[in-house]
């Protein structure tokens, strides 16, 4: 079963284009016009082993937010269909990310329920031309509309960027265990409801 998705949006802001393979290999094409923002999507494709091509046209003349939320939006708009109804899979995810002096926690559960618990904090405004503030609308959006619940917890950290990309790895590490096919449960549905 291809457990893949393919979604645009055209707004009067942006023009985004995605294709996901939640079994892939962790290869990104990722150009969304904000480098910061393409080398944090990099690292989490790559530490999900998804396969992820994004290609964001968005008003950054104005800032960055559009896109970046925007991009959050589709992304979890494609986790959502490439998940189906979820049969089969692990559900729960979690993984600590150490980068340097910093480390962070992302636990997710694709349980249906949209949730973002984010306790992140950054010693500087800006990463290149990225407000860090975007990192949580990001996460707010992918968790909203990929219908999950994600924690996202700074255990340490000092150096912003180092903060960041522990964050997007251990988002991606937490989701490919949460995606994963657990072969005991012979497809059912991981839910005592019988539905998620």
């Amino acid at each position: 079963m291809s457990r893949t998705a393919d979604i645009s949006r055209k707004t009067s802001e942006t023009n985004i284009s995605l294709a996901l393979n939640l079994d892939g290999t962790g290869k990104a094409e990722i150009a969304t016009g904000v480098g910061f923002f393409d080398h944090m999507l990099t690292a989490f494709t790559r530490h999900g082993l998804f396969d992820l091509k994004v290609v964001a046209a968005g008003d950054l003349h104005i800032d960055a937010h559009h896109t970046v939320e925007d991009v959050g939006i589709v992304l979890g708009q494609a986790f959502a269909k490439a998940l189906g109804d979820k049969r089969g899979i692990t559900r729960f995810g979690q993984a600590i990310v150490p980068m340097d002096e910093a480390l962070v926690e992302a636990v997710v559960d694709l349980s249906g329920r949209a949730h973002l618990s984010w306790s992140v904090e950054f010693p500087r405004p800006m990463l290149g031309e990225m407000d860090t503030q975007l990192f949580e609308e990001f996460s707010r959006a992918l968790a909203g509309n990929a219908l999950m619940t994600m924690h996202v917890v700074q255990k340490a950290g000092s150096n912003a960027h180092h903060v960041a990309e522990a964050a997007f790895k251990a988002m991606g590490r937490a989701l490919k265990m949460a995606v994963a096919i657990e072969p005991r449960v012979a497809g059912e549905i991981p839910s005592t409801k019988g539905s998620l």
